[in-house]
């Protein structure tokens, strides 16, 4: 009898039905609402690692996220990554795509998205100032957390690096720890 009272009471008075609502609500945002959504439509393909390379900025100039299997190349500073993985920022159709294929020191340092920001030539970014060299200098940290380091970008003349050397040491390194986790 006592449930049926409360049942009664719970569900004839609206202030109740609008409390009972409104924890119905937060319980079920509590134990939902912090669910990932899963997105529609297919994902796009995990690229391989690229191996490290120096690059002219004509070679760099090919990865602009349209060909190459769309793999965006971003050079800060004299150095290339691989910004691939920030295809909604640097691809085609994101708001940043204008610095896939090129060298956007002068871009981030003077916070630009103009075409007059970009050069057909080594940029030696010696005409900015301390502010803006600091601001190119904490972009290019961004960007070594952030993304795959490539290479460095090669000026004029300049002879590229050989890393083979690193890449044999990291394959070994590799191995080691492989068969260290065999012998466990």
């Amino acid at each position: 009898m006592a449930v049926k009272e409360l049942l009664t009471e719970l569900i004839t008075s609206p202030v109740n039905i609008v409390l009972l609502a409104t924890c119905f609500y937060l319980l079920y945002k509590i134990v939902f609402g912090n669910a990932p959504r899963v997105k529609d439509g297919p994902k796009e393909p995990v690229l391989e690692k690229m191996k490290k390379r120096d690059m002219t900025l004509n070679e760099l100039g090919q990865y602009d996220g349209v060909k190459h299997d769309g793999r965006i190349l971003i050079a800060v500073n004299g150095k290339v990554f691989d910004a691939s993985r920030g295809k909604r920022f640097y691809g085609p159709d994101g708001p940043y795509g204008i610095f896939a294929g090129h060298d956007a020191s002068r871009a981030l340092a003077t916070f630009s998205l103009e075409k007059d920001s970009f050069k057909d030539e080594i940029d030696d970014l010696s005409d900015l100032n301390e502010e803006q060299m600091e601001s190119v200098r904490e972009w290019e940290m961004q960007f070594f957390e952030k993304y795959e380091y490539i290479g460095k970008l090669l000026k004029p003349g300049e002879e590229p690096t050989d890393y083979s050397d690193d890449e044999a040491s990291e394959a070994e390194k590799n191995e080691d720890k492989s068969e260290k986790d065999k012998a466990i």
